[in-house]
């Protein structure tokens, strides 16, 4: 079972995007120029900051959302979305004259997925946003960032979350970008995949020995603890002695990998708050981002605490670091 802290509930603030996702199931994905038939369509809520913060709330914590929403009618659904699971949206602002950030996914039946994003509203989140809520970022155990907002704000929040002795800052930095500012090196977590932490390092990174040398370069650059997540190879965790350590992956049978990273990042910031090791805490995430990999689509596919705990139970050696 899992280390507690304390009997609280740990609080997660995810600054993020809230997108409606239109999935296409098809056989195979298709090549440039090739047209396929699919077999099934589906508005699914999504967004990484989104998916992030409902895989934080169905697995115990006091969520809040900052973010932004069109005047659209997925707007309104969104938002309704996120409090359903519990999640607290007054610091999700609907902007007028348009549209809600939008992301078009066409699933393989491997489970395989493409991603095209429609920023929308997640364009329009400011820095004055996440100042208008920097003690909310300060009273925070854990706060969420990914790459589907801009740049200033994700820099903005981790200079206000520094200032705080107590928020750990975990960044997702997806989809990859080189246009980076210095402030996302300090992160005390930063959880790329393969893809990325090739654009981050300029190195190639194809087989855990790659992500190796990748988490080393991000350690140099200051972050506490680069963790690379290479699906079906596992993890690579570079600790905060410089050592690099790789952890096996859970067996489970991929239906989609869309909310995988989600979940996993999602994972990693409540059992952190809730005061786990980092391998246990890691371990956690693990298990969860497998989860999330069992169902079709982003937020129906996370994880509740309960399913978690079963498959840490049911396979105790799997992402040992």
């Amino acid at each position: 079972m899992s280390e507690l802290n304390s009997g609280r509930r740990p609080h997660i603030v995810v600054v993020g995007s809230i997108n409606m996702d239109l999935v296409v199931r098809c056989g195979v994905l298709p090549r440039p120029g090739e047209t396929l038939s699919g077999s099934s369509f589906a508005e699914i809520p999504g967004g990484k900051g989104a998916n992030q913060a409902v895989a934080a709330a169905r697995l115990g914590a006091h969520v809040t959302m900052i973010g932004r929403v069109g005047d659209d009618a997925f707007g309104a659904t969104l938002k309704a979305s996120l409090e359903r699971d519990g999640i607290d949206t007054d610091c999700v602002h609907t902007t007028a004259g348009i549209s809600s950030g939008l992301a078009v996914i066409s699933v393989e039946d491997s489970g395989q997925n493409s991603i095209i994003v429609l920023p929308g509203a997640n364009g329009r989140l400011t820095t004055d946003d996440v100042k208008a809520a920097s003690q909310v970022i300060r009273d925070a155990d854990v706060v969420l960032l990914q790459f589907e907002v801009p740049m200033a704000v994700i820099a903005e929040t981790i200079r206000i979350a520094r200032t705080s002795k107590k928020t750990k800052i975990i960044v997702d930095p997806a989809p990859a970008s080189k246009e980076l500012p210095p402030e996302i090196f300090q992160a005390d977590w930063l959880c790329p995949n393969e893809t990325e932490a090739e654009a981050l390092s300029g190195q190639a990174v194809s087989s855990p020995e790659d992500s190796h040398k990748a988490a080393r370069w991000l350690r140099s650059k200051g972050v506490t603890n680069p963790v690379i997540t290479m699906g079906a190879q596992g993890i690579v965790w570079c600790d905060e002695t410089g050592q690099c350590r790789t952890a096996t992956p859970f067996a489970v049978t991929p239906v989609d990998t869309t909310a995988a990273g989600d979940a996993f990042a999602g994972a990693l910031g409540v059992a952190l708050a809730e005061g786990m090791s980092n391998p246990n805490a890691l371990r956690f995430a693990c298990a969860t981002g497998a989860l999330a990999t069992t169902k079709p689509g982003a937020q129906p596919a996370i994880p509740t605490r309960d399913v978690v705990e079963q498959l840490l139970q049911t396979q105790p050696e799997a992402a040992r670091l």
